[in-house]
């Protein structure tokens, strides 16, 4: 056979296999829509950096505006307005599954992020309501209707994508660069609705499929914020512990404690074991990225048989940016009573970054103690 000959066989078994491949994409489409998004997120989970790592930020970037171009674009096409040229008809076929991959890995980042800088108990509306619109987004009978989800994920992303790179650029969280991210995401949907409106895009159709999601998306951001559902990025609680005694020794600090070997899913001394003149030690590690100067309030709460979570005690800590295993401090109380204790770590704005309950239990135990060390 010459080479011509299979030349040819082979650029007609690659048509063939091509071809295949957009006969089942058009038979199984939300099943390859999920299983690209689903692709996005594994991809991140393994990919994910620090929320202030230089590279991350150019490829979140690098995604918004190809995400963008793309959803433009199927704007454009339905309307006339635009026509895809003949050679790239084949790959066009194929950018639901790269909006979706996208999406996909920009949604799990922020996801990521947003668990890491809260605690479970104050941010899981907030995560459900991501991961709600993530599942909406996949359905077909809602991909079909007239509320585009697709800009409601994409202006949730552009959202997320200001929140966490504002407040790392001034160095503080709180209602500024709340406003700032905020402002900056509605300029954003201002410039496009303008753009297309400019195209010649009918009103109608730019009010159901961009105004209406971007401006349901920014009201219950808003609505979350005062709320105090939206987890405070870019900070993130790694270490939250109870100790008997916290000692800072050069550039390392010994946490003593008596908990058990087999006691694991406890964090030191959570059944604190309290003689008499014992103080209880807390002690947090905190993340916060470069150059950030910030105050986040220790607060103490008892639980009161009768009246239920008491608020004792508001003591503030300074955190600084800069080193890589987060920043450490502690905080000791000396006056407390036996029964059920909690300490948030919470902003100044009042949203919580994490949180640990402890038991107080008076101990007439008169032996000698060992404690455990460890060091961070």
């Amino acid at each position: 056979m010459s080479k011509k000959k299979e030349v040819m066989l082979s650029s007609v078994n690659m048509k063939n296999k091509l071809e295949t491949l957009i006969n089942y994409y058009k038979e199984n489409e939300t099943k390859c829509d999920i299983a690209f998004f689903i692709g996005g997120v594994i991809f991140d989970i393994f990919t994910l950096s620090a929320i202030d790592d230089a590279v991350s930020i150019i490829q979140q970037i690098l995604y918004l505006l190809i995400i963008g171009t793309l959803i433009t674009v199927e704007s454009l096409v339905p309307q006339g307005l635009i026509k895809i040229p003949k050679k790239w008809e084949n790959a066009w076929q194929y950018h639901p599954l790269a909006i979706h991959f996208l999406l996909g890995s920009l949604l799990s980042a922020y996801s990521l992020f947003f668990i890491k800088s809260s605690s479970l108990f104050s941010s899981f509306l907030f995560i459900i309501f991501i991961i709600g619109i993530m599942i909406a987004n996949e359905i077909k009978s809602l991909q079909e209707s007239s509320w585009n989800f697709k800009w409601a994920l994409y202006t949730l992303c552009l959202f997320c994508f200001f929140s966490m790179m504002i407040p790392t650029l001034l160095g503080f969280v709180g209602w500024i660069p709340f406003f700032i991210s905020l402002a900056l995401t509605v300029f954003f949907q201002v410039i496009y609705f303008s753009y297309l409106k400019k195209k010649n895009v009918e009103v109608s159709f730019l009010k159901r499929r961009v105004l209406a999601p971007g401006v349901s998306v920014i009201s219950l951001f808003t609505l979350f914020y005062i709320l105090g559902w939206i987890p405070p990025v870019p900070l993130a609680a790694s270490n939250l512990g109870i100790y008997h005694l916290v000692e800072r020794k050069g550039n390392d600090y010994q946490l003593s404690h008596e908990r058990p070997e087999w006691r694991i899913w406890h964090s030191g001394d959570q059944e604190f074991l309290a003689r008499p003149g014992d103080k209880i030690y807390f002690f947090a590690k905190l993340f916060s990225p470069g150059r950030f100067n910030d105050v986040v309030i220790l607060h103490w709460y008892f639980h009161d048989p009768k009246w239920g979570w008491q608020s004792t005690d508001h003591i503030p800590m300074k955190i600084s940016g800069g080193r890589q295993d987060g920043y450490r401090g502690f905080s000791v109380k000396q006056n407390y009573s036996e029964g059920e204790w909690r300490i948030s770590v919470e902003t100044t704005d009042k949203r919580e970054i994490g949180r640990i309950y402890l038991t107080v239990k008076k101990s007439l135990d008169t032996t000698e103690r060992i404690f455990n060390i460890d060091v961070l």
